[in-house]
């Protein structure tokens, strides 16, 4: 069993092995699934998106503790670590604790009786966002925080970046299909993950090059107003369409529950 209520971002692809760039949004246990089962199509798991806490016992109960040889922690925040800690002191099930904040980690080998557990020692509390909130449904400043600026890292920093590779390089397009085809012209091996990786390039290629270029002060008007209306107004909509209000996950319990907040889209206003 592997579970996870986040979602993939950005700054997640550079620290594990599982995710690409055409990951992110996505379920990360559920994107974790699918990437192990193409390296090993024996393997059996049950993906789930609910998080491990005293509001989910009614998922994980005793029987699903009972049921397990050893657990694995990959957490972002030391309430969660002490939960499972405390639970797989109660069932004496060995815990393999890790996890990172910022540039500390953190990894622990506990076995029942013979080790001393997560829980006994302290740890300083985890005062900064962490680096997997959930910014598909911030709720702190924090989140929010870390979601503006991933946003302006693509928008500032890595679309004007494959922009003026694209500008410089003669080859650049070359490269690209060298990404997905070999030389004899046959698929290159993962060419279909290579090939989203290829089309979310060229999106911002066309995002820098063609529809979203500016060139005057008028142009930079239009083009932030697009942003709000895609920010604020169209991608919360999508999020309602996709996930309305009364949806429910796997197990039965709301999806829209605590610390997740139903968004309502904030239409453009010229007078405020």
């Amino acid at each position: 069993t592997v579970t996870d209520d986040d979602v993939i971002e950005k700054s997640n692809l550079s620290r594990q092995f599982l995710f690409r760039n055409y990951n992110v949004g996505q379920s990360k246990s559920l994107a974790a699934t699918k990437a192990v089962l193409e390296m090993n199509g024996e393997l059996r798991v049950d993906s789930r998106q609910d998080r491990v806490s005293p509001e989910t016992e009614h998922v994980y109960g005793d029987e699903f503790w009972e049921s397990l040889d050893c657990v694995v922690n990959a957490l972002d925040n030391v309430k969660a670590r002490h939960y499972v800690d405390g639970r797989c002191v109660f069932f004496r099930k060995p815990l393999l604790e890790s996890g990172t904040m910022g540039t500390k980690c953190n990894v622990q080998c506990i076995i029942p009786h013979k080790t001393i557990s997560y829980g006994a020692r302290k740890d300083p509390d985890t005062k900064e966002a962490p680096e997997c909130a959930l910014h598909n449904f911030p709720h702190t400043i924090a989140h929010c925080l870390s979601l503006a600026r991933s946003a302006f890292t693509g928008l500032f920093d890595t679309h004007p970046s494959q922009a003026a590779r694209f500008l410089s390089n003669p080859n650049y397009l070359e490269e690209l299909k060298a990404k997905l085809w070999k030389a004899d012209g046959s698929e290159a091996e993962d060419g279909a993950s290579k090939g989203r990786e290829v089309l979310e390039l060229l999106d911002g290629l066309l995002l820098s090059l063609a529809t979203g270029m500016v060139r005057t002060m008028e142009d930079c008007v239009r083009w932030a107003r697009l942003q709000y209306e895609d920010y604020f107004v169209n991608k919360i909509l999508q999020l309602i369409f996709s996930c309305p209000l009364d949806l429910k996950n796997a197990s039965g319990a709301p999806f829209w529950s605590p610390p997740k907040r139903f968004p309502s889209p904030i239409p453009f206003d010229p007078s405020d």
